[in-house]
């Protein structure tokens, strides 16, 4: 069956050259799904807090010790939901101590390939920074650091990464493995979806 698909952009902000990606995303997959697309496209590994900001208003995952009311619950709210209400822009924030914060636009909306399971990569550029870097600060560091053999903190970060960083590389093959995971995912719970409602 062919569903309806937002074109998504994903960029980093404030760091130059521009990390992005661009992915297709169900409209019915929820903004708990879309953080799931997020870390895959982008290359974390959902280590840390995270929350939308779409308008006024912000989604994540409510902490029941710690009740704020200001905060949805993000698996309850779906893309397309957002999409009606006018929403073309969200902000994707990742880590509250590095404060990692991504625009996402609305490109485009329209019919998907009923050949292809979504979510799914389509393009992007340049790797994200590792996580517990130290933010923007400590991403400027890490790369000087890196680049430069004789720079006192080389040994010391090539070690605590456990390697070289190649900043252009963005591990494709990697991103499409993970968002193929949550496709199959999407699709496993259709199908259970369907089966329940048949021997309802």
């Amino acid at each position: 069956m062919t569903e309806t698909i937002a074109r998504l952009r994903i960029s980093l902000d404030d760091i130059e050259p521009e990390i992005w990606r661009i992915v297709d995303m169900p409209l019915t997959g929820s903004l708990k799904m879309l953080h799931d697309v997020i870390q895959a496209a982008m290359g974390w590994q959902d280590y840390h807090l995270w929350q939308f900001e779409a308008g006024d208003r912000l989604y994540g995952v409510p902490d029941p010790d710690w009740p704020d009311r200001d905060l949805a619950a993000a698996r309850n709210v779906r893309l397309g939901a957002l999409i009606e209400r006018g929403i073309r822009d969200l902000t994707y924030t990742y880590d509250m101590g590095d404060d990692w914060r991504h625009t996402l636009t609305v490109e485009s909306v329209g019919l998907g390939d009923p050949d292809i399971h979504y979510p799914r990569f389509v393009i992007g550029e340049r790797r994200c920074p590792p996580e517990d870097v130290g933010g923007f600060p400590g991403f400027e560091m890490f790369l000087d650091a890196m680049a430069d053999p004789s720079h006192e903190e080389h040994t010391h970060l090539r070690r605590w990464h456990g390697g070289p960083f190649n900043a252009d590389d963005i591990d494709e093959q990697a991103i499409v493995r993970r968002m193929a995971a949550i496709a199959r995912r999407r699709q496993i719970g259709k199908a259970a979806y369907a089966r329940n409602r048949k021997s309802a």
